[in-house]
């Protein structure tokens, strides 16, 4: 009898209805936050060393869409059994979420090359000043003859030895012929400022430059005088330094650690690696808002 009242109580129907409406939602919503977006496919662009290989997100519809080239690190673009890696598609899907296709050249798989994280820079047969220059800037020969791109919101983006390509890219010196319209900006994760900063280093687009204060494989005091250098002969140029943080700060799961007693082609040959959750937080905001300028 007690059960039955119970069942018979509308108030307790109430309850029980509204508990199950409300997990359903709960359901669908954790569904389609979990549910992972398109795959990419792989475009051939033709460029003066043979052919590019490239991974392209595209929003759905016909665009036109702003369109950011994201450049890989010296650990190159593929995973052992992925076309790209994870750090890169995370990237990618949040890129593509806000509104951005995301073009991902691979460097070195194109030229038939593993990682180059460890190979000698005067042993390496693709250099960010030369053969990665040449990359994106055959991306961006692709993108403006794409329907969909909206020639005039083609950005940079890009992680260590990408980051460092991008440099090179952004620089006054860069020959600009059949670059109207010129990058929108662009955002450079923990590049290697040394040689930049040397060289009286400007940009004549908008460039972000975003690394970790205990950044030990590349150098913050570096792309803090590169910037500062820049300042008064440049277009807007800022850098944000993160106390405490390390090299791959924006890299999801990865604690940090010293490199040391490993042999990995995939990791620099010294220094600290790992995820800062807060800089990471903040790195992704600012990108965000970077490119939306």
């Amino acid at each position: 009898m007690l059960f039955q009242k119970r069942h018979s109580d509308p108030a307790n129907s109430m309850r029980f209805l509204s508990a199950i409406v409300f997990l359903t939602q709960f359901a669908v919503a954790f569904a389609a936050d979990a549910a992972p977006l398109s795959a990419p496919r792989q475009v051939d662009i033709s460029s003066r060393s043979g052919t590019l290989y490239a991974q392209l997100y595209k929003p759905d519809g016909d665009g036109p869409f702003p369109v950011v080239i994201a450049l890989h690190g010296c650990d190159g673009l593929a995973g052992d059994s992925e076309a790209i890696q994870q750090r890169y598609s995370d990237w990618a899907e949040q890129l593509l979420k806000g509104g951005n296709a995301v073009l991902l050249p691979d460097s070195y798989g194109s030229r038939g090359l593993g990682p180059q994280c460890r190979v000698n820079v005067r042993e390496r047969n693709v250099l960010a000043r030369r053969e990665r220059v040449a990359d994106i800037m055959a991306a961006r020969q692709w993108l403006v003859q794409q329907a969909w791109t909206a020639r005039n919101r083609i950005s940079l983006l890009g992680w260590a030895n990408g980051a460092s390509a991008l440099l090179w890219a952004v620089r006054p010196q860069l020959p600009s012929r059949n670059l109207e319209p010129d990058f929108r900006s662009a955002v450079a994760f923990y590049p290697d400022c040394r040689i930049s900063s040397g060289l009286g280093w400007s940009a004549r687009i908008p460039t972000l430059v975003l690394i970790g204060a205990n950044d030990d494989v590349s150098s913050p005091p570096a792309c803090r005088q590169m910037v500062d250098g820049a300042r008064g002969r440049s277009a807007l140029a800022r850098i944000v330094i993160y106390p405490g943080a390390y090299h791959d700060f924006d890299r999801a799961n990865f604690p940090p650690h010293a490199i040391a007693g490993t042999s990995d082609a995939t990791l620099p040959e010294r220094g600290h690696l790992g995820t800062d959750p807060q800089a990471r937080a903040d790195s992704q905001k600012r990108v965000a808002e970077w490119l939306a300028r």
